[in-house]
């Protein structure tokens, strides 16, 4: 049975298409009304605005809870929708009351109080959800066909796209005509723009209203979709040569800059997650008549050999970072992408190799891929695997077996990152039986902003500069072992773009100073004192635009010392330096 038929009769249900369109325009009046009655409370600091964690809990509830009533309505009966959409809004309520209260919040902290992983992850878990739960209501079974999956969450994530896009053009055409009238000296709909009775319940009504004129035109989405689909499913080629050249080149450059850019992970995972998303553009439903041409076939059998390989690198990326620096709320959510993607990447090999039946494992794999999904976000943000608790409690079991110094130990991270839990740790921590541990929790405890500027961050930014000489010179070695005091200012000097870094006598006094280029912008370090130390004593800038372009590669041809356009002067005592005016329109840029 296909969609349509489906949509037909649970819409003779509710009346045909106008009674459709009665429930979706009133789900968003009544979710523009309470969504505008929590904005009040919050505005006026009232009830439930002064219960956060019931606050933070409406707010995720009143947000996407509708959303599924908007979504099912037409393709499901009443009762299940009724019983689907309130089991959704007491989970949504359930993990927005958890975020909230698992936070310490400040006095200038404000309503809805949610962080944004829950924000998104909850979204994202709703969207999957809602796609396995809707067909199987529909067809009465746990497991459906892949084609219905597949139907009813891509048409759905073109409705989401045409929907969000039409809410803000009409928001855009508004503040046109708003804009129109105000040259006229009428500024009475930019006014009304401006207030929250008008914006907040008309913005959901109208993206409502969108949810509907998309849903009427099922022939028109369909055509949307196979268009979309068709153009993405081109990229995938594109996608696969960079990620295999990548792969390719790795035992030629070795992995020490991938680890170096502290981003390994989430790029590599980012990549695997295109590559999942493009694989699926081209196989589509699997059914015979969808079949891509020839080059896509290869193209996907490729692309899915290629996200096992990545995902390895993640987790072994991961599990560096982790022995060395122990767990982190990041970390966690990192390594649960890192397991969902291990399932695709096991399924999509395995879809590659099979013959027979062209890459019909892959269907398999996505369903239990969501499911995964979906229970691992719901663990992650309930008290079940909250990241925030296994965290510090990794972070403190580091400290009492002196995998961490006291002196080392990230106490920011308990005092600011990791809610209540971490406050709890940190408490405990000021009581010590070890005084430097006990007085650096205290002053960490005392702070009311994070510090930056702990040893651990100083040595993580010396770690990250990286310098060259010129030809023919060396660095000091005076110079190397100060790094670590010199990284805020030489913080341009990245894995991927060293500094150049020249010796030369700037001040006549025989002694060599250094230069360090980067792209724009050399600095001037000198020797001072009986301790030897370098310290920055100025810096250089292109005069003029065009020429401020590869600096790092000029020094390393040579310089020279130009005498200065105009001398200090000593007025009352006061040493004055000129600043020349400069004339990039004089080819000697004076």
């Amino acid at each position: 049975m296909t969609e349509t038929t489906h949509q037909d009769t649970g819409r003779t249900g509710l009346g045909g298409a106008s009674g459709l369109f009665a429930i979706r325009l009133a789900t968003g009046l009544v979710q523009g009304l309470a969504l505008y009655l929590l904005y009040l409370a919050a505005d006026s600091h009232a009830w439930p605005a002064t219960q956060p964690a019931l606050f933070g809990a409406l707010a995720l509830a009143t947000g996407y809870g509708p959303v599924v009533v908007l979504a099912a309505a037409g393709r499901i009966k009443p009762l299940a929708l009724a019983l689907w959409t309130g089991a959704a809004a007491v989970v949504l309520a359930l993990l927005g009351a958890h975020d909230v209260a698992r936070q310490v919040l400040a006095p200038h902290d404000e309503p809805p109080f949610l962080s944004l992983p829950v924000l998104a992850f909850g979204a994202a878990a709703l969207f999957i959800a809602h796609h396995l739960i809707v067909p199987a209501i529909r067809e009465r079974r746990w497991i459906v066909d892949y084609s219905e999956y597949f139907d009813v969450a891509w048409k759905a994530g073109v409705q989401l796209a045409l929907s969000l896009g039409f809410t803000g053009a009409f928001w855009v055409l508004l503040h046109l005509g708003a804009a129109l009238f105000k040259m006229i000296g009428l500024s009475f709909l930019q006014d009304i723009l401006g207030e929250a009775w008008f914006s907040i319940p008309v913005t959901v009504l109208i993206f409502a209203t969108a949810v509907q004129l998309t849903d009427v035109r099922d022939g028109l989405i369909r055509g949307v979709r196979t268009v979309a689909l068709m153009l993405l499913s081109w990229l995938l080629l594109v996608i696969t040569v960079l990620v295999g050249g990548f792969l390719a080149a790795l035992p030629f450059t070795g992995l020490d800059g991938l680890w170096e850019t502290r981003s390994a992970t989430a790029l590599v995972l980012s990549a695997a997650a295109a590559l999942i998303v493009l694989i699926n553009t081209a196989y589509q439903d699997g059914r015979p008549d969808n079949v891509p041409p020839v080059v896509l076939k290869y193209g996907v059998r490729v692309a899915s050999v290629l996200i096992a390989p990545l995902v390895i690198l993640a987790l072994w990326g991961l599990g560096l970072r982790i022995g060395q620096h122990g767990l982190t709320p990041d970390r966690i959510i990192a390594a649960a992408c890192a397991l969902v993607g291990a399932v695709y990447g096991a399924g999509y090999l395995l879809a590659a190799a099979k013959p027979g039946g062209w890459m019909k494992p892959l269907e398999r794999t996505n369903v239990v891929a969501a499911v995964l999904s979906v229970l691992v976000i719901l663990a992650l943000f309930s008290p079940l695997a909250d990241p925030a608790r296994m965290s510090v409690k990794d972070q403190i079991a580091r400290l009492e077996r002196g995998a961490v110094s006291a002196r080392d130990f990230d106490y920011d991270f308990l005092r600011f990152e990791s809610g209540k839990v971490g406050a709890a740790a940190l408490e405990t921590l000021t009581r010590s039986s070890d005084a430097e541990t006990a007085r650096l929790a205290r002053a960490a405890k005392a702070r009311t902003y994070r510090s930056g500027d702990t040893p651990k961050a100083r040595r993580d930014r010396a770690a990250a500069v990286r310098l060259q000489a010129v030809a023919g010179q060396t660095i000091p070695a005076s110079f190397q072992t100060q790094i670590e005091s010199q990284a805020d200012v030489l913080f341009g000097c990245s894995v991927a773009s060293p500094c150049t870094v020249r010796t030369l006598d700037l001040n006549g006094d025989g002694r060599e100073d250094l230069l360090v280029a980067m792209a724009r912008t050399v600095l001037a370090f000198e020797q001072r004192g009986d301790d030897g130390q370098w310290r920055k004593v100025g810096q250089y800038q292109a005069a003029c635009s065009r020429n401020a372009e590869a600096l790092d590669g000029g020094l390393s041809t040579g310089v020279t010392t130009a005498p200065a356009a105009l001398p200090d002067l000593i007025v009352g005592g006061q040493k004055l330096q000129a600043t020349p005016e400069i004339r990039c329109d004089d080819p000697d840029g004076r």
